[in-house]
């Protein structure tokens, strides 16, 4: 198994940076998923880690080996594609004994390896099939046979479920961890659907026009995000970002105004304690709440805020109620039983122990 470290990384196509600066330690038997929008750099990263791309600067180690320069046969690394890359002319079985053949495995060993690899992933049923005959969730099986076969020092996995339909996505999400957990291996895994990633990630790296912007456990990139970037693009709805500012109320404590609405919210002495060491006060902030952390009343309650009912979005196991504040729109994760009216009158609290604050500014998180 495999530590992976990426060091001031650079990689430029023409004008365009596809990758910016990149520095990343991926641990030994860890599942890391690289995550972010379409052309934010994460396959290319993906691709200079396995040797199909050469960064133009920086250096990559693997087991502390310098193999920046080094051919994609030279490193000891399984790739797995999204589009699955099969001979349609082998079988099942030939298809996932290809690698050892080009190795000259003994037939014996190689048999013995297909069988393990068939038995992990179940398709023992499919070996003497031909991928035409297949379901697009057995070749993507196959595919990873392919790569387990190997039993390379780590596995790269470049949006491996991105073409099969949601329920077998569902599966594959936890047979690939699962799989994972069975062979120890370390995984650097690609994509840009964040319930993958929060599901499946050991840790999450977010990416951005080349840039990384937060390397963190799912609980710390969902709970602590360290941008505005992130805080918006993690979460289904993303977090709920309202501009405000820090204002004096008259006993002299801080509180934070709302820009929408001018209401005044106050905040804990710890908040407030924040904000003036770090010299925050008389900026112009922005106020995160994830939906899950505001409260709805349909009756006024204290320190809660009057809003209108704009949407009700049913999800079946919960509802997301959209509310107008201002010229806002706030996002309130409910019970399914919970369904006011549009138009309906009602009342928002906010769980202040869960609240992000980012400067403005620079987008950068304070808190």
């Amino acid at each position: 198994m495999a530590e992976i470290i990426l060091r001031n990384i650079f990689k430029r196509f023409g004008d365009l940076v596809a990758i910016n600066d990149l520095s990343l330690d991926i641990k030994e038997r860890e599942f890391l998923v690289l995550l972010g929008p379409s052309g934010c750099g994460k396959t290319t990263t993906l691709r200079c880690i396995s040797g199909l791309e050469t960064p133009d600067e920086g250096e990559i180690l693997i087991d502390g080996k310098d193999v920046t320069n080094k051919r994609a046969s030279q490193r000891d690394i399984a790739f797995v594609f999204q589009l699955y890359a099969l001979y349609p002319h082998l079988t099942v079985y030939g298809n996932i004994a290809f690698p050892l053949l080009t190795q000259r495995t003994a037939k014996k060993k190689i048999e013995q390896e297909v069988n393990r690899a068939a038995e992990i992933l179940q398709i023992k049923h499919i070996l003497g099939k031909k991928p035409k005959e297949l379901s697009g969730g057995d070749m993507q099986r196959v595919a990873l046979g392919r790569a387990i076969v190997r039993r390379p020092k780590a596995f790269l996995l470049d949006e491996p479920i991105g073409t099969l339909d949601a329920k077998f996505r569902e599966e594959m999400r936890t047979e690939l961890k699962k799989l994972h957990v069975d062979i120890g291996a370390t995984t650097i895994y690609v994509t840009h659907d964040q319930v993958e990633a929060m599901s499946m990630g050991d840790r999450i790296a977010v990416m951005k026009l080349g840039v990384l912007q937060h390397v963190g456990t799912p609980n710390e990139i969902y709970s602590k995000p360290k941008n505005l970037f992130v805080a918006k693009f993690i979460g289904s709805p993303g977090m709920n970002i309202l501009d405000c500012k820090p204002e004096r109320d008259p006993d002299g404590r801080l509180t934070l105004r709302l820009s929408s609405t001018g209401v005044c919210i106050s905040i804990s002495d710890e908040i407030q304690k924040i904000i003036l060491d770090k010299n925050e006060e008389n900026k112009e902030l922005v106020l995160g709440v994830r939906p899950e952390d505001v409260m709805l009343s349909l009756i006024k309650e204290e320190n809660y805020i009057k809003t209108e009912v704009f949407v009700v979005e049913a999800t079946g196991s919960y509802n997301i109620i959209d509310v107008k504040l201002g010229s806002d729109i706030v996002k309130v994760r409910t019970l399914p039983t919970v369904a006011p009216k549009i138009g309906e009158t009602v009342y928002i609290g906010i769980d202040m122990g869960r609240i992000s604050i980012f400067n403005k500014k620079d987008g950068n998180s304070i808190m």
